[in-house]
């Protein structure tokens, strides 16, 4: 992986044909995700969930906040709640633009070295960011993004997925990881040990020197020189989240659970909560961009519990 300031310069500026292409597979990707995970409710029949309806996304527009006049984009929330399955699932699409404030200019050149940055803070975002809290403690939550960033002087990839089930269950961890291990050898043999090491600093809940879950993958700043190859990419990560994440909750959606093992889960959700809020880089950079806080904290739990 290349740090992603060596595009430095008018060269890196248009891309615009790229941005839209990649805008547009976010869209799609959430398409798909959203028919999977209705299908999920649909095949539920058993469990004390089973009288409910089956649960269905509820779409709404966000609207960016962002500094200076005009229209600076927004995107779409898909929210599903109370469900035989999702207790809350979201699916967020966004295509954000405008200037970088202060705050998200000294976050953007602590990572990189861009000295025109202030003198043209222009910048544009798509991605799409997705978390589950499920009703049974016996089947894991979930959290994947993927989004691509740009400015007149760099642009990259990122995203991820990680699973966080309640009690670790070796043969979903394996299961999780091969199919995230074999997407990622598909484009560089380096890519998966590189990004899983990323995944379990990343997801380490430092203040209480646990990790979130099992792992997964993550990585930021994705940016070869070959936009193709870091598309495609990416691309695939969000299509690997669906073969890696839906057979285990199949498996384990009819799986029945104790008083105990619910309140174990609403603990887990309150260490989840604090990490969103006190580590995750998008939960920053949306506040700090001024996006719509509702879509920025749709990754909360709907009910958690601290100890």
């Amino acid at each position: 992986m290349t740090d992603a300031a060596h595009l430095v310069g008018p060269e890196a500026a248009p891309l615009d044909a790229e941005r839209r292409r990649a805008a547009d597979w976010f869209v799609d990707l959430r398409d798909r995700i959203c028919d999977a995970f209705e299908a999920i409710e649909d095949a539920q029949a058993t469990g004390p969930f089973a009288h409910l309806p089956p649960g269905r996304f509820e779409r709404k527009e966000t609207r960016r906040a962002g500094e200076g006049e005009g229209d600076q984009g927004g995107g779409v929330m898909s929210v599903m709640r109370g469900g035989r399955v999702f207790e809350k699932v979201g699916v967020n699409v966004s295509e954000v633009y405008g200037a970088l404030g202060d705050q998200a200019q000294r976050s953007l050149t602590a990572r990189h070295e861009l000295p025109g940055l202030k003198n043209d803070p222009r910048f544009w975002a798509s991605g799409i960011s997705l978390v589950a809290h499920m009703r049974s403690p016996k089947t894991p939550a979930v959290h994947m993004n993927t989004r691509m960033f740009w400015t007149p002087f760099c642009w990259w990839f990122g995203g991820g997925t990680d699973l966080n089930p309640m009690v670790e269950v070796a043969e979903d961890t394996e299961f999780f990881h091969d199919v995230l291990r074999r997407t990622c050898e598909r484009h560089d043999a380096a890519y998966y040990p590189k990004f899983k090491a990323w995944a379990d600093e990343y997801f380490m809940i430092k203040h209480w020197n646990e990790p979130r879950g099992v792992g997964g993958v993550f990585y930021d700043d994705l940016c070869t020189g070959d936009w193709e190859a870091d598309f495609a990419f990416t691309q695939d990560v969000g299509r690997a989240f669906l073969d890696a994440f839906v057979p285990i909750t199949r498996k384990r959606m009819t799986e029945s659970w104790t008083h105990a093992e619910r309140e174990w889960q609403l603990v887990k959700r309150g260490r989840y909560a604090e990490f969103n809020l006190v580590y995750d880089r998008g939960t920053k950079f949306g506040l700090e961009t001024g996006h719509n806080p509702e879509a920025v904290l749709m990754s909360l739990p709907p009910e958690a519990k601290w100890p």
